[in-house]
């Protein structure tokens, strides 16, 4: 695997492999996972410690106990019988190690307007039903732009087959919602219930397209899940799959170039002060796409097509989100809270967008119960305690934080004062948005932290910040997005920012489909139809002290970190 044996540009090669992926959000370890099951050799290259992108946990010990908090992963859809993520796992022959925690049924989502809750429950019909009740006076509207939304997103699914007709999905999938909304005559009030979905996506009706809402909504009208153990069991599982198949994740791996000669990838090399080559005949970015464009190649081999898209598409804004642990028990349901305190949809997204300095009190906040999901995880806080966040989307741009660079590109922001201001109200107004729907509980917190969009910009290196990439506009959307298949050979995308969309499916999907392309074979359709790519029995068993945050750190940083342990026990036992 080793030696001078060729190169990469000018730079002697240090390894070879198949197949190198760079990043290693789910995207990537998705295809990651379903080429090496196919006896490609692929390695995994991530600058973080650990492995998972937004769906990372990260942890913190205070006094003797532990608190564990989802980066990214809050809750997702079709998880049942048959759906995207058990088919995805299955056929790489890990769903048996998965387990999938349902949110309430009858109410997974409860939003809370000013004279208004809504408790959202699963199943289109019973959706319909819930939304008559709520606002009777919009009945007629509502179901003909449930009909209209339910039309597209069942069309999607079915529109590759030859010969299916899809006339909904045509005549408005990539049409803007504001268009739907004004075509049933929504009251102001319906239009904000029914877009309660967007704080998922990021963007206001006028600048949505109507495919992006139907999906989301669909996504889950199969029912809304959790994964037992938390958000980093999902690329601890995919890494198993890869290693399992001689591949490998290197994590504290920093790329600095994908190689590139007469538009043909010959591999990267690695920003570790040595010019580390590695040799690769296919490359698959998972980085962020702007970055891969005009960072990790040199622009001369992009077509001016390429390079116009990324100057001028429009990124989504970015998130804050309040990491809390209180010392009691909070009691209710198991669902999500949505507090809105006002009925605005596209105003609020046009200041958000502007970059607009915000009151803190006129934007929305999402509330994500981790303890009720997940009550059995050790690692989220102690017993009697109550683990949750709560989060908002914060206005885009570096002015309104008070900097003029991100960190990616070596901007400092954390000793700013206004970075620090904005930070601190953002907090005090995210908290006080809790506690109208769990009660007071200031008194009783004992852990409380707050990342916001430089926060992700600083590990993640998105443009901007955002987890949700590029704006879902009808100008953004479906094949005028990013394809995974660049016009350099060899070189393919994935990630939140290309065709198959954000989010925690959207990304794993886009790696079976990438995956898919490179293999000329129908992965995601094979899935679903309950074909395997690995049999269980391939995949080693769990250790018994098995840890799915010390899994994604990869083999090497793993038996490093062992090693380390070791040495200190042994110290502290002479």
């Amino acid at each position: 695997m080793t030696g001078a044996d060729g190169d990469v540009g000018d730079v002697g090669t240090d390894e070879r492999w198949d197949v190198v992926v760079v990043g290693s959000g789910p995207g990537g370890l998705t295809a990651a996972a379903c080429l090496a099951t196919q006896g490609r050799r692929v390695l995994v290259l991530e600058r973080h410690d650990l492995a998972g992108g937004n769906a990372q946990v990260f942890r913190r010990h205070h006094q003797g106990a532990e608190y564990e908090f989802d980066v990214g992963l809050h809750y997702i859809g079709d998880c049942g019988a048959g759906g995207l993520f058990p088919s995805i796992f299955g056929a790489l022959g890990v769903g048996d190690r998965m387990a999938w925690r349902p949110l309430d049924p009858d109410g997974f989502d409860t939003l809370r307007f000013p004279d208004l809750e809504v408790a959202v429950p699963v199943g289109w019909d019973e959706y319909r039903q819930r939304l008559d009740a709520a606002l009777p006076e919009d009945r007629a509207g509502i179901e003909r732009c449930l009909e209209v939304l339910r039309g597209v997103a069942e069309e999607s699914r079915t529109r590759l087959i030859p010969g299916v007709e899809t006339p909904t999905f045509d005549h408005w999938a990539f049409r803007p919602l504001s268009e739907l909304f004004a075509e049933c005559e929504l009251s102001e009030r319906a239009q904000a219930v029914l877009d309660h979905w967007s704080g998922l996506y990021g963007g206001g009706p006028r600048h949505t397209a109507i495919a992006m809402h139907a999906t989301i909504i669909d996504h889950y009208m199969r029912g809304a899940f959790y994964p037992e153990g938390g958000g980093q069991v999902l690329p601890a599982r995919l890494i198993q799959v890869i290693e399992a198949f001689g591949g490998e994740v290197r994590t504290l791996t920093p790329v600095r170039e994908i190689a590139v000669r007469d538009r043909s990838v010959e591999g990267v090399v690695l920003d570790d002060g040595a010019g580390t080559s590695i040799a690769a005949p296919l490359v698959i970015s998972n980085a962020d796409y702007a970055r891969t464009v005009t960072g990790l190649v040199d622009r001369s081999h992009w077509d001016p097509a390429t390079l116009d898209w990324v100057e001028h598409a429009t990124m989504t804004v970015g998130l804050v989100c309040v990491y809390v642990v209180v010392d009691v028990e909070l009691d209710g349901p198991n669902t999500n809270y949505f507090v809105f305190p006002t009925y605005e949809t596209d105003d609020l997204y046009d200041r958000l967008y502007a970059g607009e300095p915000m009151a803190e009190d006129q934007l929305f906040a999402y509330v994500a119960m981790a303890s009720r999901k997940d009550p059995a995880n050790a690692h989220l806080c102690p017993p009697g305690h109550t683990n949750f966040q709560v989060m908002t989307l914060a206005p885009a741009g570096y002015e309104y934080w008070g900097v003029e660079a991100g960190p990616a590109d070596g901007g400092s922001y954390r000793r700013n004062a206004t970075y620090r201001a904005r930070k601190e109200a953002l907090t005090d107004h995210l908290l006080r948005a809790a506690e109208e729907v769990l009660g007071p509980f200031r008194d009783h917190i004992v852990h409380v932290e707050t990342a916001t969009p430089l926060s992700q910009e600083r590990y993640t290196h998105s443009t901007g910040g955002t987890s949700y990439g590029y704006v879902h506009s009808p100008e953004q959307s479906g094949e005028k997005r990013p394809q995974h298949r660049t016009e350099i050979e060899g070189l393919w995308v994935v990630g939140a920012n290309t065709v198959s969309g954000h989010g925690i499916a959207g990304a794993m999907a886009g790696g079976v489909a990438c995956a898919g392309q490179i293999l000329d074979r129908p992965l995601l359709v094979e899935m679903v139809l309950g074909q395997t790519l690995a049999e269980p029995s391939a995949i080693p068993p769990d250790p018994p002290d098995f840890d799915p945050m010390e899994w994604s750190r990869g083999e090497r940083l793993r038996e490093r970190r062992a090693a380390g342990r070791a040495a200190r026990a042994a110290a502290a036992a002479d």
